[in-house]
């Protein structure tokens, strides 16, 4: 109308699309299968990429994405970055942890055979997972070294607690010394696992007191709040444990069930000693059909919130080894994972 003021208003105003959640990557450059960034994805401006140069820089790293508010943490490595990321954010996130996904680069992905998500799975894939909304939920063993007082007097320390999905110890310590090998001749996740796993069964059974695979390792173990000692069957050293795994996974690589009637929660599994009619059985064990026999041959099947460990050897954390000593294993804080 003439004489009348009026502001254009256009046909088709544009509509602002779906907020973006903001997404922090830490991408190991040493995992076994990175060869290159998604770079699909990490152009987009609601993606922080940060590629550690070693631990020590994890820390900052994490702390500056918990300061900008990250929705999606996303580890792109293997079992031993998961293990770092998780250590080192714990001090920052504490109970309280953005959604985490992972993508399975690294030599093993034990934990990515629980979460389901396929080897190829990408960034993008992440993401629209996330956006989805497909979770689910897992508390990691948190493993805090006893205090220690060192020569000079200065008084007493206590090493940070870590975070991680298998623990192991005697046998199997020897086991992932001998699986670095199988690494070196080509065999990675579930090829390693399995192979390993049969060469230890061979060198058990046939091996005298003095291999390396059937002489154990000085280990004590007080179960529970209550710290209740673990009995040991009496066959062999009392002192000693052959072998002990640990774990807070329901699924395994290689289908392997070795926590007896347990697939739920903190869980342990112990053998006194390797004698060989037992160890014959180890096949049918680790694939979850226990006779009541092995119950009195010295297997311990163990399901708990707590543990005190005393170790005399290195003990296995996701593939890494850490040195000999006394710790609480505990349940960790409770992580809600993205998934396909």
């Amino acid at each position: 109308m003439t004489g009348q003021n009026s502001t254009p208003t256009p046909a088709t105003a544009a509509k602002p699309g779906p907020k973006q959640p903001l997404v922090g990557v830490i991408y190991n450059r040493h995992s076994h299968r990175n060869q290159g960034l998604d770079h699909d994805s990490t152009d987009r401006p609601n993606i922080l990429v940060a590629h550690p140069s070693g631990t020590a820089d994890l820390a900052g790293l994490l702390a500056g994405f918990a300061q900008r508010g990250v929705e999606l943490l996303v580890i792109n490595g293997g079992d031993g970055t998961v293990r770092d990321v998780l250590t080192s954010g714990l001090p920052i996130w504490g109970d309280d942890w953005p959604a985490l996904a992972v993508l399975p680069k690294g030599k093993t992905n034990a934990l990515n055979v629980d979460l389901g998500a396929p080897a190829d799975w990408s960034l993008a894939d992440a993401i629209a997972a996330f956006e989805r909304g497909n979770r689910v939920r897992r508390r990691a063993l948190k493993i805090a070294g006893a205090e220690t007082s060192p020569p000079s007097g200065a008084g007493s320390t206590k090493p940070p607690a870590m975070l991680g999905f298998i623990l192991g110890a005697g046998a199997f310590t020897t086991g992932i010394r001998v699986g670095q090998d199988a690494h070196r001749m080509g065999a990675f996740n579930s090829l390693a696992v399995g192979a390993t796993t049969a060469w230890g069964v061979v060198q058990s059974l046939f091996g005298t007191d003095r291999n390396r695979w059937r002489s154990g390792v000085g280990m004590q173990l007080h179960i529970g709040a209550e710290g209740n000692p673990l009995a040991h069957s009496g066959i062999g050293d009392p002192d000693k444990r052959w072998f002990l795994i640990s774990s807070t996974l329901e699924n395994l690589p290689v289908g392997m069930k070795p926590f007896g009637p347990y697939r739920t929660g903190l869980k342990l599994t112990v053998v006194d000693r390797p004698r060989r009619r037992l160890l014959a059985m180890i096949p049918a064990i680790v694939a979850g059909k226990v006779p009541q026999w092995v119950l009195r041959a010295g297997v311990h099947f163990v399901r708990t919130d707590r543990y005190d460990l005393a170790l005399a050897d290195e003990f296995i954390l996701d593939g890494e080894a850490f040195p000999a000593g006394r710790y609480t294993v505990s349940n960790g804080p409770e992580l809600c994972f993205v998934v396909p």
